[in-house]
């Protein structure tokens, strides 16, 4: 089975190579179709849909993996947030959110002064390319939580979710994917 990564970031591509051990990863170079730094918990998750669909296309892949982390503003702090998206071959879309945490505020008015978080924290610590190993999280966990690691989780959130629906039927599939599906009383 192939597994396309909608991204040549190490630490994504690691997340992925953790959870699909037996399969052939290939880290596919693909645009989010959304902003560099993504503002909102919708625009994340877009990101992350778009690089799953377009690497899972680009390379004729079994499942396609995207990952996107962004930044949402919630009362006066600005708080990080991770999405991640599953595609099959056959249309199947499965997203999961995953770690929130607070940026400090250094960091946070770079980021809304227009810099985009890896840079903003590349800055704030004096490292270089902290997006490729251990990502914000890293630093502001004190190196307790990975990058890869936050985004391993979701892989499996989104792993998890596929084979609960591959083992109900095709049929469901839909509940994930489509909110006219839900019925409220």
């Amino acid at each position: 089975m192939v597994i396309a990564v909608g991204t040549t970031n190490r630490a994504k591509v690691a997340a992925v190579a953790a959870v699909f051990t037996k399969e052939q990863v290939v880290p596919v170079e693909v645009d989010s179709g959304v902003a560099a730094q993504p503002f909102s918990d919708a625009e994340t998750r877009i990101g992350a849909i778009h690089r799953a669909k377009e690497a899972c296309v680009k390379i004729k892949a079994d499942i396609g993996i995207g990952l996107e982390g962004g930044v949402v503003e919630m009362n006066d702090t600005l708080w990080v947030c991770n999405w991640g998206a599953l595609v099959d071959s056959a249309g199947t879309v499965i997203t999961a959110g995953g770690a929130r945490f607070p940026l400090p505020p250094e960091v946070a008015n770079d980021v809304l002064r227009g810099k985009e978080l890896g840079e903003a924290m590349n800055e704030y610590t004096g490292k270089e390319d902290i997006r490729q190993n251990e990502g914000a999280v890293g630093i502001l966990t004190n190196g307790r939580i990975s990058r890869a690691d936050m985004y391993a989780h979701i892989v499996q959130l989104l792993v998890g979710q596929y084979e609960f629906l591959q083992s109900k039927g095709e049929d469901n599939n839909a509940i994930y994917c489509d909110r006219s599906t839900i019925r409220r009383s």
